[in-house]
């Protein structure tokens, strides 16, 4: 125990009050543990910056602050210095988006700060209310994501919560792992989604369109896959289908995958689709075309096409229109949108990224099996 807590009452009063509300919010986490640790987690972070408590009790205060509340919640873990100091990071983050929305408790209307309330006989302050400070389901959602996302997202989205809350909906609607949210995290999502060249506007109606587009990426992140230098189109679609499960998780939410060189009889020709999908939020086909070259005018013919056809051949009674989208290695932004401006089928057109290539001889560099066996051996001969 520290000595602040022995020669400064006001303080000793917080730390009591938190105990006692830790307590409280112990009895409620029965039923949604997590949920009531964020929320413990927000009102701390916020008791640290409207007490000004870095000013206030600068000496050591993160460490005394962590060993009090150990010492008066002994066996509970969580209040380590930088999970702490997290917490306030994590209030300074969402506390600026400012919205007139009702507040959850212990606040009126024409409050500007949150009350006081005893915890025991009214000498004890203990600061309730305020997540009225963003919007009541955005901080509903910010409750259901585990602590350890919302630390990476702390991270990488420090001073901006328009980002922060946008990867808080993909953890809340996608059920992401850590793994996967980091990912995301690294590859820039939020700078990428929704950033296609693309016709919706004038060829989808306003509500599909509007979801179309920020369903389309650009640049495409295909760091997963192994290439060389030299690879072809076959080699980088072939990676593709390799990695399914991560091209779909690139390729967003609702994404069904159909096939490769999906088979189109159209009277008596033949196409053969590069990639079909099925986007269960859009209800439509995708008809995705693969190009290891700088965009031109062509590819969107051929993509147009295959659109076409599959409205005829494969869209059924309840479908929206089949979506195309071009996924090409570089594009001229403005020459592509002047190239879609003569289609009238939805079409999109994106570019994909790699981060590394491996040497043409890569594999031929590296130690055969039994090179391996002779080095562990001892036996070089």
């Amino acid at each position: 125990m520290s000595k602040l807590i022995k020669i400064d009452g006001n303080y000793a009063e917080w730390i009591e009050a938190l105990s006692l509300r830790f307590r409280q919010s112990q009895i409620k986490a029965a039923i949604s543990v997590n949920s009531e640790l964020i929320r413990f987690y927000w009102e701390l972070g916020r008791d640290i910056v409207e007490l000004k408590a870095e000013e206030r009790w600068h000496d050591n205060f993160w460490k005394n602050l962590s060993e009090d509340l150990q010492a008066s919640l002994p066996n509970i873990k969580g209040f380590s210095i930088t999970t702490l100091q997290y917490t306030r990071r994590f209030y300074l983050l969402y506390s600026t988006l400012k919205t007139e929305h009702p507040q959850l408790v212990g606040v009126e209307a024409d409050d500007k700060h949150p009350q006081l309330v005893g915890a025991k006989n009214n000498k004890h302050p203990q600061l309730v209310g305020d997540c009225n400070s963003i919007d009541y389901i955005y901080f509903e959602r910010l409750c259901s994501i585990p602590w350890g996302h919302h630390r990476f997202i702390i991270d990488k989205c420090l001073n901006n919560p328009q980002k922060a809350l946008f990867y808080v909906n993909k953890v809340y609607e996608n059920n992401w792992s850590r793994s996967v949210l980091l990912n995301f995290l690294d590859t820039d999502l939020y700078e990428r989604q929704g950033k296609a060249v693309t016709n919706f506007k004038t060829t989808l109606p306003d509500v599909n369109g509007d979801l179309a587009q920020q369903l389309m990426k650009d640049p495409y992140c295909f760091d997963f896959v192994q290439l060389t230098e030299r690879y072809n189109e076959k080699e980088l679609k072939d990676a593709l289908i390799n990695n399914i499960e991560r091209f779909l998780l690139e390729m967003g939410n609702g994404f069904a995958y159909m096939g490769r060189e999906y088979r189109i009889v159209a009277g008596n020709s033949e196409l053969f689709a590069d990639m079909l999908f099925y986007n269960t939020h859009l209800h439509c086909y995708v008809v995705v075309e693969v190009k290891t070259e700088r965009f031109e005018n062509a590819f969107l013919g051929q993509l147009s096409g295959y659109v076409s056809c599959a409205n005829h051949v494969l869209r059924r009674e309840g479908d929206s229109p089949t979506v195309g989208l071009l996924i090409c290695k570089s594009k001229d932004n403005v020459m592509a949108q002047y190239a879609l401006e003569g289609y009238t089928q939805p079409l999109g057109i994106s570019e994909y990224e790699l981060s590394k290539l491996y040497p043409t001889d890569f594999k031929s560099t590296l130690p055969s099996i039994e090179d391996i066996e002779r080095e562990l051996s001892g036996n070089k001969f």
